[in-house]
């Protein structure tokens, strides 16, 4: 696929994302946050555009510099935008677009993300380090081991001959987004592409959105909640999302959606891990459709 066509794909997914509402407890098209507005997350679509079709321009497959463009589309969202609001989304996406530019069908896609993880280096994750830091999102790193805040942190990274890889799966247990990325991405291709590719050719691209939302969330306690109200919270979360979810069908459905925002807004539960999920899930089922 053209690396032109991937970069589009990528601004639509993440436009699409972001439209959906109401999406419990996140920034949508109705509701903004004191810190974020809707608009702050088109524009950061949009212009992480130009480094997604470098990083599809002319693959090397055993060097594709991940973590260069993690960094480069995170800096170019910060020149336009002074919030995290795609790092998740970045780090997802760049491996799945590079991933699509090298596979001759959609089915390839899946297995050349696990070959370009494997195949990234210590600058990768040094420049990934950067990107979380420009973000000034915590939860990849923090912790004793290659704390991200540490001034040291990228010289005990290349001291230790540490890759994005391997930092990433240091943080597999607490953080989703790294779990995906070490992972195969279980959650985005056997649960969030699967529900929105069935359910936009049969409902509205908003209400696929939002119940591929739920259906991620249901499943996948969210850690960016875990990590700021601990392990019980996520999944008291997600269980009252699995009961909503199985209302999905009665007249008053919206309504309780909508209450359902509100209550994960007023409580300030912000599961913003299942967003960056949720985009990435988008992404992979307008790649699909372009390949077929």
């Amino acid at each position: 696929m053209k690396a032109s066509e991937i970069a589009k794909i990528a601004q639509i997914a993440s436009a699409l994302e972001v439209s959906g509402y109401p999406k419990p407890g996140n920034v949508h098209r109705t509701r903004d946050y004191d810190d974020m507005e809707f608009e702050d997350f088109i524009i950061s679509g949009i212009v992480i555009g130009d480094t997604i079709r470098e990083a599809c321009t002319d693959v090397d497959v055993e060097n594709p510099e991940l973590g260069k463009y993690i960094l480069q589309a995170v800096g170019e969202t910060d020149r336009w935008i002074k919030n995290n609001t795609n790092l998740g989304i970045v780090m997802m996406t760049t491996p799945i677009a590079v991933a699509a530019a090298i596979s001759d069908s959609f089915d390839d896609i899946r297995e050349n993300v696990k070959l370009l993880m494997a195949n990234t280096s210590v600058d990768d994750a040094c420049d990934l380090y950067d990107a979380i830091n420009i973000a000034d999102a915590g939860g990849m790193g923090d912790q004793d081991e290659y704390d991200v805040a540490s001034d040291n942190a990228k010289q005990e990274l290349r001291d230790n001959n540490q890759t994005m890889y391997d930092v990433l799966k240091i943080s597999a247990p607490w953080d989703m987004l790294a779990r995906e990325m070490t992972s195969d991405m279980p959650a985005v291709f056997e649960i969030g592409y699967p529900t929105y590719h069935e359910l936009k050719g049969a409902k509205s691209q908003n209400d696929a959105c939002v119940l591929t939302f739920l259906t991620i969330l249901s499943q996948v306690p969210d850690t960016l909640i875990s990590r700021k109200y601990g392990s019980d919270e996520a999944l008291k979360i997600s269980m009252m999302t699995r009961d909503l979810l199985n209302l999905k069908d009665e007249s008053d459905f919206k309504d309780r959606l909508k209450e359902f925002d509100d209550y994960l807004f007023k409580n300030k539960y912000n599961p913003g891990t299942t967003a960056d999920l949720t985009a990435a899930s988008i992404f992979v089922s307008y790649l699909k459709s372009n390949f077929e």
